[in-house]
């Protein structure tokens, strides 16, 4: 593991660095509604570098105070576009409902992508439950340069309702059943460009993960083989960093440049919970210039668009 020491100037803050694509902890900071101008900056700043940042320690954090730090860093959504049993300020990750253990960007199936999320530990399994996130930023600049352009001429169609959705529709764990049931009651699709040109950095990323339905244009078959070709560069080890949880973690991720994965290798009698808060984010632009276009619902009840700005 790149261990990469940064203090800054001034402060107690530390950035350390834990590989060459993805991942940053951050250490001297106590995260809430009323941390300083220059440790926000901080926080954004390593956050658009390394593209998901941890803080351990964050004890002192509740619900409220998760949600007026996320303030800091932008426009807080509703918990979800179509899970709004949960609450109304941060939608809990808990394991008595499901279990995320397939690579995904959050929400890619409504047309304004989340920006970030704030994710905070507050009950873990006695082993296992960790987290990997991986770089798509890192994963399009490793690509030839003939898959790059042919990459960034394509188009995927991503929605809620997902092919492993079949999986649970055959569960006999009437929670799970329920909690599928609330993630598809509202139809949402929506056609993103495969590659996204970040609208801070100006990056470019690629967008892809559980929820695409289809590559358009394509047969099945090839929509499905051009899908694994990309997905298997997004997911590729040199491309991730993984985070065992302890109580009182913080990760905030980028999740316009990254995919992340919660690994289920914990039984079932234990407990995962974790509550996350998502910031709102801009309509998808494509390398050609083109936004995502939406297909099915309509996502302006869970957030509003932000105002895009100049990379």
């Amino acid at each position: 593991m790149s261990i990469d020491d940064a203090a800054v100037p001034g402060s107690a803050v530390r950035v350390v660095k834990l590989g060459a694509h993805i991942g940053a902890r951050i250490d001297g900071v106590r995260l809430g509604g009323d941390l300083d101008a220059r440790s926000v900056a901080t926080i954004r700043a390593a956050l658009a570098e390394h593209k998901v940042i941890f803080f351990r320690d964050q004890h002192h954090l509740t619900e409220d105070g998760q949600y007026e730090f996320a303030q800091l860093l932008g426009d807080p959504t509703t918990p979800h576009p179509t899970v709004t049993s949960a609450g109304a300020k941060s939608l809990a990750i808990d394991s008595h409902q499901t279990r995320s253990n397939v690579w995904h960007t959050d929400v890619t199936f409504v047309d304004r992508v989340p920006k970030a999320s704030i994710l905070r530990a507050v009950a873990l399994p006695s082993y296992g439950g960790s987290t990997t996130w991986a770089s798509t930023v890192a994963a399009y600049n490793a690509l030839p340069e003939p898959l790059r352009r042919l990459a960034e001429s394509l188009r995927a169609r991503h929605t809620n309702r997902y092919d492993y959705a079949a999986d649970i529709e055959d569960s006999p764990d009437d929670i799970d059943r329920a909690y599928r049931s609330e993630f598809e009651s509202t139809y949402f699709e929506t056609e993103h460009p495969v590659v996204e040109v970040h609208p801070e950095t100006g990056e470019r990323a690629l967008l892809l993960g559980c929820f695409v339905k289809e590559i358009v244009g394509l047969s099945s078959t090839e929509s499905r083989t051009l899908f694994r070709l990309f997905q298997d560069r997004v997911t590729r080890l040199e491309h991730t960093t993984r985070w065992d949880w302890s109580l009182g973690d913080v990760a905030i991720w980028d999740n316009r440049a990254t995919q992340h994965y919660a690994v289920d290798d914990y039984d079932g009698s234990e407990h995962r919970r974790l509550t996350r808060i998502t910031l709102a984010g801009q309509v998808p632009v494509g390398v050609d210039g083109r936004s995502s276009t939406v297909i099915a619902g309509d996502a302006e009840p869970y957030a509003a668009v932000p105002l895009r700005r100049a990379a």
